[in-house]
């Protein structure tokens, strides 16, 4: 994401309840990256805030896998 000189807002503290599939998740994000919990799931909401930038402009999502094949990801 490129820089921009928006003001950000200050943190903020939430208290949410996780599904058993984003628990598991994110307790393997913890596990291969070394992040913590809070950092895990910040980058997660800001790709996932990108990705629906990009898409509400019309762009689509598209993974290539080491042979080079191409695949749409569908975010719902």
């Amino acid at each position: 994401m490129a820089p921009t000189n928006r003001r950000l807002p200050a943190s903020e503290r939430y208290s949410v309840t996780l599904v058993p599939p984003a628990v598991e998740a994110i307790g393997k994000l913890v596990e291969v990256t070394g992040l913590t919990k809070t950092d895990v799931i910040n980058r997660a909401v800001q790709i996932y805030a990108f990705l629906e930038e990009r898409m509400a402009e019309g762009s689509e999502v598209v993974l290539r896998d080491p042979n080079g094949q191409y695949e749409r990801v569908h975010i719902v």
